[in-house]
């Protein structure tokens, strides 16, 4: 019979606890640091690629389903790789249109409790635990940002790259919000309070695009590009190697 290992008495449980804890914590900075870099030697050759974000409870007979899929099918054929959350909805919708191109279809899932379970439309999956290595990777390796309407997994994508870009800590891509008038209230509100307030300037809004038509968006990423490579320079991928 085994025997159950006792706590001496002149030691805290709580100490004990406390210590057992502390040693979770250091193995899962290592569990970080594999998922960082299994992901980023995974993903090293999808360039030039445009991360593709939308809600994941949009079914397939809505119209910004079928929107997504074939702006993702657009910018498949130009020759982008397409980076979706790799999960259901619109998600769905942008690996769909992606895997139906030239160019290769990928998903950065997350495991979740509830949600979250990977599309079948994929080239190339990637499967995170932790949301912020995720989404370093969004950034890292895309050369555009490309968002429909969803909900606060979305607009977190957004204002993500919104800080990174608008703090120097990322370099400069397009962002491209697609269905004006789903966006129009909160662009509003960006200009008649985050500016009137001063809490950002007038200028840190050029760093969004609103554009609705396939075509507009891929031919916009192309043009931001048209003086320079996709590839980033020396100096910014010093910078990507600090987001």
């Amino acid at each position: 019979m085994s025997q159950v290992q006792k706590i001496p008495a002149n030691v805290d449980p709580g100490r004990v606890e406390h210590s057992a804890y502390n040693a979770r914590e250091s193995w899962r900075t290592l569990e970080i640091m594999a998922e960082f870099v299994e992901a980023t030697e995974r993903l090293e050759r999808i360039h030039p690629a445009v991360s593709l974000f939308g809600s994941a409870r949009i079914g397939q007979d809505h119209a910004w389903y079928a929107l997504t899929e074939d702006i993702a099918r657009k910018l498949s054929d130009a020759g982008f790789s397409v980076i979706s959350g790799g999960g259901p909805g619109l998600m769905e919708a942008a690996n769909r249109g992606a895997f139906a191109g030239r160019s290769p279809s990928v998903g950065l899932n997350i495991l979740l409790p509830h949600e979250q379970s990977g599309n079948g439309y994929q080239d190339v999956s990637q499967t995170f635990k932790h949301f912020f290595a995720r989404k370093v990777m969004f950034v890292k390796f895309a050369s555009a940002y490309v968002v429909m309407p969803g909900g606060f997994g979305t607009l977190d994508e957004l204002m993500e790259a919104l800080t990174l870009i608008q703090t120097g800590k990322s370099r400069p891509i397009p962002i491209i919000l697609v269905g004006a008038e789903f966006w129009s209230g909160l662009l509003e509100w960006f200009r008649t309070t985050l500016v009137r307030e001063r809490l950002i300037s007038a200028r840190d809004l050029d760093l969004i695009q609103v554009i609705d038509e396939p075509t507009a968006i891929v031919e916009a990423i192309f043009r931001h590009y048209e003086t320079r490579g996709f590839e980033p320079s020396p100096a910014e991928r010093e910078v990507q190697l600090n987001l």
